[in-house]
């Protein structure tokens, strides 16, 4: 196929003419090669799955299947890669979207932010665990390591330490990292956990934070021995500006380790009644903050451990989101011994130590009428959340939870993330409004809520029917109608899709929008062209922002 051919098809940024755009990809080829420059064609996209992710395009698409799509997937091989193809994307003008692995499940996958950018595909190439130190409990990565990967390589050298994984195993380390992602060991505060970065500017100099910029010849990094021990180094602490942002692209990170407790056990308390939510946040804040629940612990609604189970054709031939009395008998007939609310948590150390918390734990949550209490071996394992969450909370990667998304036909899901207070009363006034959207709009109301040290996140999660487009158009406007809800209510989301980054950057608005204004100065600095990922957490930059409304935003192509 000649090169005009390929580009037939092919989404055009921003500023591009098919022969402008021709001339920058013909460049980065000669750079990287042929075949790690790859020209997409919006004709024949291709959702494949999550276990190989497209980085095309959102294989959850809420919006048309071609509206976040790329122009191109180029695959660097090192940090040197990342900065020619930066300098080139200066020189052409055209708009670069980073992504590691892909697989930004229910937030938009590889997709980029502006149609028609060049998707940076890191982890196809850029793949390797740099260092890992036993001793110390820690790891020196790159974008393409995965919580298996990661985990895996520390079987493979025979390591007592632990990862740290959210509900899916098969993301980046260092991806989920930068989007400030959680996982459920006492280590599940990813960016907390994370120590020193390696960073590609938007100009292409390379930085390298905290004790990363103190040289040292005689180490393998070239750098202190302290990168991964240290976060601070000495002055201003830059790392946070290189997450959900579009400051520069990380090529390496450092990320502590667990070391093996030396005694484990994963437990399950279910909770009988829909109201019970109420009192069981209000006992989670006091434990949870003084420390005798250890972990990152979270409770489930019963739709949520119901949809890991089985398609909702298993609980109700209605074709409807399931009613509450469809709920309490799928419940009921369940032999995985959930409730309305299942909580799920572990306990670590030694078993005389394990023993004394939950002495405490069980005391305070048995003043909860009808609660129940249960280990992996009370309950059997078939289509068990409790045996799926007794690995998660061990820090053990796994897909099962993958299977919810099969609740409905051609399931794909979205993920709604606001933050409040550990108090029941926001928990309560969080699910109402979840909920009652949710009835309005025709959808089932799945969610969990995490409990951070002090801070609860509420993730809703909307599955719904990629091929639907009347129900894509209805879970949109609802979603869009929710982040409105919650800012009006003083929630704000922590995380989203990109379908969203604009309004929910909208809702941080206090003091006439200082934050965004503060967030665009430091992008024109850095990114004077505005090359990278423009639109990133509602982040434009001057080039982009005469097209902005012209950029997708749920209603349009450019």
């Amino acid at each position: 196929m000649s090169f005009s051919a390929e580009l037939k098809n092919c989404a055009l940024p921003p500023h591009h003419t098919q022969d402008t755009l021709g001339a920058a990809f013909t460049e980065l080829r000669a750079l990287l090669g042929p075949e790690n420059v790859e020209i997409v064609s919006t004709a024949s996209l291709d959702d494949k799955s999550y276990y190989d992710p497209p980085k095309t395009h959102d294989p959850f698409h809420i919006l048309g299947q071609d509206e976040l799509v790329a122009s191109a997937v180029l695959r660097p091989g090192s940090t040197e890669d990342v900065q020619a193809i930066v300098k080139l994307a200066n020189k052409h003008r055209l708009p670069i979207w980073p992504t590691s692995i892909g697989r930004n499940f229910g937030y938009g996958g590889a997709a980029p932010r502006v149609r028609g950018s060049a998707v940076v595909d890191l982890g196809a190439r850029m793949n390797k665990v740099l260092d890992l130190n036993e001793p110390n409990a820690f790891a020196l990565i790159e974008p393409g390591v995965t919580f298996l990967g990661l985990y895996e390589e520390i079987q493979r050298r025979g390591m007592k330490l632990w990862v740290d994984s959210p509900d899916l195993g098969g993301g980046s380390v260092l991806g989920n990292t930068l989007d400030r992602g959680v996982g459920y060991t006492p280590y599940g505060d990813h960016f907390g956990t994370h120590c020193g970065m390696e960073v590609v500017l938007p100009n292409g100099e390379v930085v390298r934070t905290g004790m990363g910029a103190l040289p040292d010849k005689n180490q393998p990094t070239g750098s202190a021995n302290t990168w991964q021990l240290f976060p601070y180094g000495f002055g201003p602490f830059h790392d946070g500006i290189f997450t959900q942002s579009n400051y520069g692209i990380v090529t390496k990170m450092g990320v502590w380790l667990m070391p093996d407790p030396g005694g484990y056990q994963a437990f399950m308390i279910s909770f009988q009644k829909d109201e019970d939510l109420h009192p069981a946040i209000e006992i989670i804040r006091p434990l949870r903050i003084a420390g005798i629940l250890q972990n990152t612990p979270s409770i489930r609604s019963a739709t949520l451990d119901l949809a890991v189970g089985g398609p909702r054709k298993d609980y109700s031939l209605t074709g409807k989101p399931l009613t509450s009395a469809e709920i309490d008998n799928a419940v009921a007939k369940s032999t995985t011994k959930i409730g309305r609310w299942s909580f799920y948590g572990a306990l670590y150390g030694p078993e005389a130590v394990r023993d004394v918390f939950w002495a405490a734990i069980k005391g305070a949550f048995s003043k909860i009428p009808g609660a129940t209490f249960h280990f992996p071996s009370d309950v059997p394992p078939e289509k068990s959340v409790l045996h799926i969450r007794e690995g998660t909370l061990r820090g053990l990667p796994t897909f099962t939870e993958l299977e919810w998304t099969n609740f409905v036909p051609n399931g794909s899901a979205f993920f709604f993330s606001p933050i409040s207070p550990v108090s029941g009363d926001h928990a309560d006034r969080q699910y109402k409004l979840a909920k009652d959207r949710c009835d309005e709009f025709g959808f089932d109301y799945i969610g969990t809520f995490t409990v951070g040290m002090r801070e609860l996140h509420h993730i809703v999660c909307l599955v719904f029917d990629r091929t639907n487009e009347e129900e894509k158009k209805r879970a949109y406007k609802m979603l869009n109608l929710m982040v409105q809800d919650c800012a009006d209510a003083g929630y704000g989301e922590y995380r989203t899709h990109l379908a969203l980054m604009d309004q929910i950057a909208g809702t941080y608005n206090w003091n006439d929008n200082a934050l965004m204004k503060l967030n665009e100065t430091l992008k024109d600095a850095l990114d004077p062209n505005g090359i990278m990922a423009p639109g990133k957490s509602g982040v434009w930059p001057q080039a982009y922002r005469e097209v902005k409304k012209r950029v997708v935003s749920g209603t349009s192509k450019i």
